[in-house]
């Protein structure tokens, strides 16, 4: 199994920020270090070209973020303080996606070591999500004609808003979030599907609701590739999650949407999306499992 990963998907950002940027570069480690990735697997990703960033964002804010002229408002609102490193990083992070999608339609199943920003909306930023990666992905690869339809899977425990409003007309593309019903974002734009959770949702109940809700979407809709945005912040211990799966329940929620995809021979993409666990140590442990999962199955 081939993933993208860069050294640059590191920003630079203040240590007090809660937004945990080590993270990237601490998954890469733990995977190799653990033997779950080789080196020969891990993809290195140029920046995104600006010709494909535009195809879900608008030249005003593809060249304001990366020229740094964004106002105030707008930084504020993307909740990470504007660095050229951060530019750097999100083109790189958004080329990542595009690579892996690409690796996905050749070898059934990739990732990235990044990605799922699912806020990034196609005039703006928010939720610390900068460009909107599976967009861009998906846009790019219909336009090369590599597929026609892609579903987007997102367990983030936040929902898609940013994905489900860049594709709201879009036929082609079918949006599917299951999240936590009273999170952020508080104004929430209609995904094809919505499974809006209460707080405390627990693991049994939470996988009841995703098997029946993509078992639905995947007898009524058939994508070329499949993007999956494996969030860690349904997990009880998250800052922001309001969910209550345990680190178990997570490792059996990646379980099932993996073997629901490949066993149809679906293109599979694998994306970390968010994540606020305690440690940087729980956070890298919690997004390994999505991977270590994959190579279980004979990935």
């Amino acid at each position: 199994m081939r993933v993208s990963y860069s050294p640059g998907y590191y920003a630079t950002i203040p240590n007090e920020h809660i937004f945990p940027m080590g993270k990237f570069q601490g998954l890469h480690r733990y995977l190799l270090e653990k033997e779950i990735l080789s080196d020969f697997e891990i993809i290195e990703p140029k920046m995104i070209d600006f010709i494909n960033l535009m195809t879900a964002h608008t030249s005003r804010y593809a060249y304001g973020v990366w020229n740094g002229t964004l106002d105030k408002k707008e930084v504020r609102k993307m909740g990470l303080p504007w660095t050229k490193s951060l530019a750097i990083r999100s083109r790189l992070a958004v080329q990542g996606t595009l690579n892996a999608g690409i690796m996905a339609l050749q070898d059934g199943i990739s990732g990235n070591l990044a990605g799922g920003t699912h806020h990034a909306m196609a005039d703006w930023g928010e939720g610390f999500c900068v460009f909107n990666d599976v967009a861009v992905a998906i846009k790019v690869l219909q336009q090369s004609m590599w597929i026609n339809k892609a579903l987007v899977i997102d367990c983030d425990v936040h929902q898609g808003n940013g994905t489900a409003e860049i594709f709201k007309d879009d036929e082609t593309v079918f949006t599917y979030s299951i999240h936590g019903e009273k999170n952020y974002p508080f104004k929430k734009p209609p995904s094809n599907l919505d499974v809006g959770l209460p707080d405390k949702t627990g693991d049994k109940e939470y996988h009841r609701n995703l098997i029946e809700s993509l078992d639905s979407v995947l007898s009524s809709f058939e994508p070329d590739i499949v993007f999956y945005l494996g969030g860690i912040d349904p997990l009880e211990t998250d800052h922001f999650g309001r969910l209550s799966l345990t680190l178990k329940g997570l490792r059996e929620r990646d379980r099932i949407v993996i073997e629901m995809i490949t066993q149809k021979e679906l293109p599979l993409v694998l994306l970390l999306s968010g994540g606020y666990a305690p440690t940087l140590e729980e956070t890298v442990i919690a997004h390994a499992q999505m991977f270590e999962l994959a190579k279980e199955l004979g990935f």
